[in-house]
């Protein structure tokens, strides 16, 4: 049944939407690890520039303080993009499991029933499927660039590719052959 072919393109699209859901999250978590190292340099550049109108010990608390302050603002961002990782990666599945049953209980239903046309409107829904898979899959390339170029050359962030488009099955049918014409009946002399 050709609901597997569409089942297989919308898995890949939602695979698709996970994996740019994650490059987003790199992004933020990458993005803000580079702000708390720029705010600690520039912290400790402001504290350095002072000199000695500071003490050494308010100095040295200073830094301190910002230390903890941006290990703490750190380890939130870790928190909630770990769980924000974990949370895309459970609907990704989720949401797969739920097309493969959704084409399983088409499938029963039309053999339950003798009508395809489950299976009709899936063979004409892949063409269109496979269209929104491409251009998931080029959003899933560009968001995987955006989180490198957010990293800079220090991490490694993994860009999604596109994926190659999936092979259209052809369906074929028996053509019904032509009814013949009714045969005239011989007129009555």
């Amino acid at each position: 049944m050709s609901t597997k072919n569409l089942a297989t393109v919308t898995n890949e699209l939602i695979e698709s939407y996970g994996n740019t859901a994650k490059n987003v999250i790199n992004a933020y978590r990458v993005g803000n690890e580079r702000a708390v190292s720029y705010v600690n340099q520039s912290w400790a550049a402001a504290v350095k520039k002072t000199g000695t109108r500071l003490n050494a010990d308010v100095r040295g608390n200073a830094v301190a303080a910002q230390k903890k302050i941006s290990a703490l603002y750190a380890q939130g961002v870790t928190l909630t993009s770990d769980g924000a990782e974990v949370a895309v990666n459970k609907a990704v599945e989720l949401a797969e499991k739920g097309v493969v049953q959704v084409a399983a209980n088409a499938s029963r239903f039309e053999k339950a029933t003798g009508v395809a046309a489950l299976n009709t409107l899936a063979v004409a829904a892949v063409p269109a499927a496979q269209a929104v898979t491409k251009v998931a899959a080029k959003l899933e390339a560009q968001s995987g660039a955006l989180a490198n170029k957010i990293a800079g050359k220090q991490a490694k962030v993994k860009v999604a590719v596109a994926k190659r488009p999936v092979a259209k099955k052809v369906v074929r049918t028996a053509k019904a052959a032509p009814k013949a014409a009714p045969k005239a009946a011989p007129k009555a002399a």
